[in-house]
């Protein structure tokens, strides 16, 4: 595909055998615009919500506004869901974006299915505030749909600053809902995170956008996740940035280890053994047989976290829902930015 493609073209351009589903609907999506290294595609859906099957996690229904990640964090664990569209390059996560169409128009018919209590969240799988958002806006007009109803639970989890253009709409939609934002950052260190996260804004800035939400009177907090053994577990950096969540005003905070899926290991090892050679095999023994961590690394993590916001007097929760106390189960990943 390229952009001197006409939508009437795509539409017609025939399409392997053996692909069904949304590996069809992604064969046949129309090609929109080029940007850095990324092609973007407008995807067909059906439906705006995914139901959340797993008892273990804080909400019901996830909405994600696209398929891919611009901002090519390293360790990003949902890099499978593009082998859904029969996409097995990890790379093509990051530079193959797919924007879903009538999200809006999908999303009115979606809530009709939403019953009291249960909560729904926005940017598990990819960052609704990534930089197609710019262009395309889907983010936006979700939230204004969002803002005609009441008595929702809703959590949002980015990287971006970029959801400070949506300021006043959200604040809006706090007035008849529950609304929580999450802000994903790893490492106060900006030489560290330009090269965990190539494309994301720096996390001073994220930091900053915590400061500004929380001055608005919106709920916002912190994610630290994935902690990173041997990069970014120190107790130090921990107590860092748990201690600049708490000087910008951030009402939680929770951490993650690292989750190593077999797509996700194919970009983040070679990523290691260029920049952390020396934690290469450490790594590979870590994860040899599973994709998580240790029940005993787990452990230690979230007792020094656990001191730490208590040191510093911020709070350990996942937005708003009681079930979410504490750390978030790590096969769920949810601060993926």
């Amino acid at each position: 595909m390229n952009s001197e493609y006409t939508a009437a073209q795509d539409l017609f351009e025939p399409v392997p055998a053996g692909f069904v589903g949304i590996a069809r609907l992604a064969q046949q999506s129309t090609h929109l615009d080029d940007g850095h290294e990324v092609e973007y595609f407008e995807l067909p859906s059906r439906s705006l919500l995914n139901r959340c099957t797993s008892k273990r996690m804080p909400f019901t229904w996830t909405i994600n506004p696209y398929r891919g990640c611009e901002f090519a964090c390293k360790y990003c664990y949902a890099r499978y869901t593009h082998e859904f569209m029969e996409m097995r390059d990890g790379l093509d996560f990051e530079r193959k974006i797919y924007a879903k169409q009538n999200a809006s128009w999908l999303l009115r018919q979606d809530l009709k299915r939403v019953r009291t209590g249960e909560e729904i969240a926005i940017g598990t799988a990819t960052d609704p505030y990534q930089p197609a958002e710019r262009k395309f806006g889907i983010t936006r007009s979700i939230l204004e749909e969002l803002s005609r109803h009441a008595g929702l639970e809703l959590g949002i989890v980015t990287k971006s600053t970029l959801i400070l253009r949506d300021l006043d709409l959200l604040k809006r939609i706090a007035e008849k809902n529950q609304v929580a934002i999450n802000l994903t950052v790893t490492t106060t260190n900006a030489k560290l995170a330009r090269i965990l996260e190539p494309r994301a804004p720096r996390p001073d800035l994220r930091l900053q956008v915590v400061r500004k939400l929380a001055g608005a009177g919106l709920q916002a907090g912190v994610i630290c996740a994935p902690v990173l053994p041997g990069i970014t577990d120190a107790t130090g950096d921990l107590e860092n940035l748990v201690g600049a969540a708490a000087q910008a005003g951030a009402q939680w905070f929770y951490s993650n280890p690292l989750f190593l899926k077999p797509c996700s290991e194919k970009i983040f090892m070679p990523f290691l053994e260029k920049e952390f050679p020396e934690l290469a095999e450490s790594y590979r023994q870590r994860y040899a047989s599973q994709a998580f961590v240790s029940a005993a690394y787990r452990k230690r993590i979230s007792e020094i976290v656990h001191r730490l916001c208590g040191k510093h007097g911020i709070g350990r929760r996942f937005g708003r829902s009681p079930k979410s106390t504490g750390d978030v189960p790590t096969e769920t990943q949810l601060a993926l930015f």
